[in-house]
């Protein structure tokens, strides 16, 4: 069974930085693509960013130049540093692990960008 647990979400204001980090149960984080979404109230979920097995990155046009995703498989964790925030990045974020089999979900962790 793979779980995923995410933390570092919080209030912060306008221009500020938060880390996101999901961290993985199991043994197959190595060989998955991690992903984040948001979903903001009233929205579709909608990825952020994405990191596949071999480190090849792609992030939504309104994140790129700000948001970073990273992973370190000695640790089954994935992160979303997020810089620069805005009021417009205010949304649940999910962690996502997806491979040919698995396809899981976190919880959830709420970030609100407000002064």
């Amino acid at each position: 069974q793979v779980q995923l647990v995410e933390s570092g979400g919080g209030l912060v204001q306008p221009g500020g930085s938060l880390r996101l980090s999901c961290a993985a149960s199991g043994s197959i984080f190595s060989v998955a693509t991690m992903g984040w979404y948001c979903q903001a109230p009233g929205k579709q979920r909608e990825l952020v960013a994405r990191i596949t097995s071999g480190g090849i990155t792609n992030y939504a046009d309104s994140v790129k130049g700000r948001f970073i995703i990273s992973r370190d498989n000695a640790k089954n964790t994935v992160y979303l540093e997020m810089n620069s925030l805005k009021p417009e990045d205010t949304a649940v974020y999910y962690c996502n692990l997806r491979t040919v089999v698995w396809n899981r979900w976190g919880q959830g962790t709420q970030v609100t960008v407000s002064s």
